[in-house]
């Protein structure tokens, strides 16, 4: 399994036809990826697991309703400008991101750092909103719909402190079939030590960047869990910077909580 693999589809038992072909379609929109402009049918069926026969229907069926375009000279589909539609239909429509992207654009301004504000999706995060303070310096731009590796980053996990064991054991499995070798010698024990410092202090740390370090923390909305994050590009030392990012990320969560609990009793 490579770092960025798809999960491939697993059927669950009880699940009707009509829904279960619901399912199957959902998972080939699931195989296009950044960078992955056009695919054709064996590779659909490669990313998901499922027969080719089912993805030539599923894909036609698709393209039909618009989710898919299929290029004729290179028989290959690509994402539909409907799809990006779905996305901008969510962030209008989230009222999580209406109270917190505000809060979040003073955030940058007045310390000076990085903000996001992150969701999981199976084994990957993905960023609702990033706020870069001063992009010119940034080592890299983020963008709304990003997803970034779960085990590698503080956001992902300060997700995984929130969750069962059960669910944990099933995500540490996917981690270690993709990362074998940093998985026996480092990255189980970091997460895990991540995992603790959540519960004890409310916030785990990561530098999975070069000159970069972010902290992030569980953020608990009407039963969804989201993850904040603060970052910062220095090369001063690691447990110099976290407790100063730490600090003001508490902050935030505690506001855009209280902002959210008191717009659900208006």
């Amino acid at each position: 399994m490579r770092a960025n693999d798809p999960i491939i589809f697993v059927e669950k038992p009880g699940v009707s036809p009509s829904n279960r072909s619901l399912l199957r379609g959902i998972e080939i929109l699931r195989a296009f990826r950044p960078g992955s402009d056009l695919l054709g049918n064996s590779e659909i069926a490669e990313r998901t697991g499922l027969a080719r026969a089912t993805v030539s229907r599923l894909t036609q069926t698709l393209v039909a309703a618009g989710m898919l375009q299929l290029d004729y000279q290179r028989r290959a589909y690509r994402l539909a400008p409907a799809t990006l539609g779905l996305g901008h239909a969510m962030r209008t429509g989230s009222k999580v991101l209406s109270i917190a992207a505000p809060k979040m654009r003073i955030f940058a301004e007045s310390h000076g750092m990085n903000v996001g504000l992150a969701a999981a999706d199976r084994d990957e995060m993905i960023y609702l909103e990033s706020i870069r303070y001063k992009r010119r310096v940034a080592f890299r731009n983020v963008m709304s719909g990003q997803r970034i590796p779960m085990e590698l980053t503080s956001l992902g996990r300060a997700y995984l402190s929130t969750i069962s064991m059960e669910q944990r054991k099933a995500l540490f499995t996917i981690f270690r079939l993709r990362r074998q070798h940093l998985w026996q010698s480092s990255l189980r024990r970091e997460i895990e030590s991540a995992i603790q410092e959540v519960q004890t202090q409310g916030y785990c740390a990561a530098s999975w960047q070069p000159g970069a370090i972010a902290v992030a923390t569980p953020l608990h909305i009407n039963g969804t869990t989201y993850v904040l994050n603060t970052s910062l590009s220095t090369h001063e030392p690691f447990a110099e910077v976290v407790p100063r990012l730490a600090k003001p990320l508490l902050i935030l969560r505690d506001e855009v909580s209280d902002a959210m609990e008191k717009q659900v009793f208006c």
